[in-house]
């Protein structure tokens, strides 16, 4: 059973012990602890933590196109295995050879699918247990709604 497995079979105990529907995670993880006897993690390391602060610092900086005036995101991810890991490193879109670049936004496209996909089954699900209520559908063609934003005054 993976770690994983095990954090979704504590939340589900709560939930039943607790009979809450609308759960706050800092209540389970003190329940955990308290109840089950859950072992805390081990803290993060300050290097580790510098680390995601510089890639959310850096997943976040943006630019002006100097022609257009538009926003674009400056730092990109690129994948790099590593054995049998992978590890993340940060490359420059104004600096980026193409295969670079090209790599970071097919990944970049395949997130944005994983996450279609699973709002749709979702969608589907709620759908089929709750038949006398009107369905929810949520479009997947963002055409417009990009074309919506790229049109938006700031």
């Amino acid at each position: 059973m993976s770690k994983k497995n095990d954090l979704q079979k504590v939340t589900r105990a709560y939930k039943d012990a607790t009979g809450e529907r609308e759960i706050d995670m800092h209540k389970v993880a003190e329940w955990a602890v308290t109840t089950l006897g859950w072992t805390l993690p081990k803290p993060v390391k300050p290097i580790d933590l510098l680390a995601k602060q510089l890639a959310d610092a850096a997943r976040e900086e943006i630019r002006h196109d100097k022609t257009t005036g538009l926003p674009y995101r400056v730092n990109h991810a690129i994948v790099q295995k590593m054995g049998r890991g992978q590890t993340h490193l940060w490359i420059d879109i104004d600096e980026a050879p193409r295969e670079q670049m090209h790599a970071s936004l097919i990944n970049r496209r395949e997130q944005m699918v994983g996450d279609g996909l699973q709002i749709t089954l979702d969608a589907g699900h709620w759908n089929s247990i709750h038949p006398t209520e009107d369905p929810i559908k949520i479009p997947m063609d963002f055409t417009f709604d990009i074309e919506l934003r790229k049109n938006v005054p700031d």
